[in-house]
């Protein structure tokens, strides 16, 4: 069973129903109780870094987030819930994040010829082609949409970066903890491959 963390700022359907074609059962849920019961849990988000942190400690989620990414259970943060595992992020000083890995994230900076916010698919360089990379060739497409990113982070947990002007590392893996900056439920095949490696391990 996978736990699908619904706290009030997420991607949630679409992820879901990517599960479901997989045949994957899963549950959109905010309960501690089945979070921490099941054997896979994913952190979806869309929106501000800070709304975010704000709506899970409203909802009391945040240290059974927490646990969930400790490195006991498989844990796939998406897009924000990529950047929520960080300390703290330029788009909302002062906000602490979870802080479950250590790296900076900031903002894409402005660069001829490309629009802010990185929206659309753009090639992932593959750095650890096993877990969510396994039997994925490298420079293929994800599906992007963000305007801050990963810079920073510890050289054994990057699993893959983008070029967007800057070197983006928009995936990361830790044993059984990874998230990625780009969305694999609006990926296409390859996004459903990396989905269904997740669910396999």
């Amino acid at each position: 069973m996978i736990a699908i963390i619904d706290y009030g700022a997420g991607n949630l359907q679409s992820v879901k129903k990517a599960l479901d074609y997989l045949g994957c059962e899963s549950v959109i849920t905010n309960n501690k109780e089945v979070i921490e019961s099941v054997s896979h849990v994913i952190l979806p988000g869309v929106g501000s870094f800070g709304d975010a942190m704000d709506s899970i400690r409203e909802r009391g989620l945040e240290e059974v987030i927490k646990n969930a990414a400790s490195g006991e259970k498989k844990f796939l943060g998406i897009c924000l819930g990529l950047q929520l595992l960080f300390e703290e992020s330029e788009e909302s000083p002062g906000v602490k994040g979870l802080g479950i890995f250590k790296g900076s994230i900031v903002k894409i900076p402005e660069n001829p010829g490309l629009k802010v916010p990185h929206m659309g698919w753009n090639s992932v360089d593959i750095k650890q082609a096993d877990g969510i990379f396994k039997d994925i060739k490298n420079d293929s497409y994800f599906y992007f949409v963000h305007s801050y990113y990963l810079k920073d982070a510890k050289k054994n947990i990057v699993a893959a970066c983008a070029d967007y002007g800057v070197n983006i590392q928009c995936a990361v893996q830790k044993g059984k903890v990874c998230a990625t900056q780009f969305h694999p439920e609006k990926s296409g095949e390859i996004g459903l491959k990396l989905l269904k490696n997740f669910t396999e391990d």
